[in-house]
């Protein structure tokens, strides 16, 4: 891994990158296909060797890319999937990692997550996970999109304490997770992982940012991406389909905010005071 891509630590002691890659509306067009391969090739040849995806995603189609982007090189991939609230059941979560193994063509998940809190006992989905682990389908376990009093549930289950991250929507127009939820996850060691970092584009726009990227010659969403990365226990994982993302991307590791910049972004993105709800999307 080069060494301009700095890691964080999940709970087993395992050191992740803290930029990596999601695949979020890939594999949706076919003619889009390999130009989404590349991307994620580069991104692994450039240090990026967390891929994020899902078997919601494409219905499995996102999965098919990824397969494609690491054959021949699995072994440098820290590879993470979820699995659909629906399908969270006893029965249901083993059935559901072999379909993605299946469009995967691997052997093993390295994290297997929750994609939302559902319906379906919380205790049995754990169970599933936990019997999946032993079978050595998949390495870790983790959730997505769960507040504090989810997590602060999860953790109070048998094996529930061997939750390894939880993906959130987090960024600078999204700092809700700021009041409760990211100082309870630091205090357990427990990182987030931060999907939409540029709030779909939103923020690239945004012409703070771009004024405060412009002494850094960086664009704004590179900005802001990097104010996610400097947050402690964050990982970021943005999407980028086009070989020219891949590498703005990469490039926003190499900026580093001044006191001046993180005061001027806290005005125009207020830090919250008091708890609100998590957001998904």
């Amino acid at each position: 891994m080069p060494s301009t891509i700095r890691t964080t630590t999940l709970p087993s002691g395992e050191a992740v990158p803290v930029l990596g890659q999601g695949t979020w509306k890939m594999g949706e067009d076919f003619s889009r296909h390999a130009d989404e391969v590349n991307a994620l090739k580069l991104g692994l040849d450039l240090g990026m060797t967390l891929i994020d995806t899902a078997e919601m995603y494409a219905s499995g189609g996102a999965e098919e890319v990824v397969a494609d982007a690491i054959a021949g090189r699995r072994d440098e991939v820290f590879l993470v999937s979820k699995v659909l609230p629906s399908n969270a059941s006893r029965i249901g979560v083993p059935a559901a990692c072999d379909r993605s193994l299946r469009h995967l063509r691997t052997d093993r998940i390295d994290l297997y997550l929750l994609h939302w809190p559902g319906s379906l006992p919380l205790a049995e989905t754990v169970e599933a996970f936990d019997a999946l682990k032993k079978a050595g389908k998949i390495r870790h376990w983790g959730v997505s999109n769960f507040d504090t009093h989810e997590m602060e549930e999860l953790v109070s289950l048998p094996a529930g304490d061997s939750v390894q991250t939880n993906q959130i929507l987090y960024n600078l127009s999204q700092r809700g997770p700021e009041f409760d939820l990211a100082p309870w996850s630091r205090q357990r060691g427990i990182p987030l992982m931060a999907y939409s970092p540029v709030d779909q584009g939103v923020l690239a726009r945004n012409t703070t940012l771009e004024a405060i990227a412009a002494r850094h010659n960086a664009t704004a969403a590179q900005l802001a991406l990097a104010w996610l990365m400097a947050q402690d226990g964050v990982i970021a994982i943005p999407k980028a389909g086009r070989q020219e993302h891949i590498r703005q991307n990469v490039a926003a590791l190499d900026i580093e905010l001044t006191s001046e910049d993180s005061a001027e972004i806290d005005r125009a993105f207020p830090p919250p005071t008091r708890k609100r709800g998590l957001q998904m999307i």
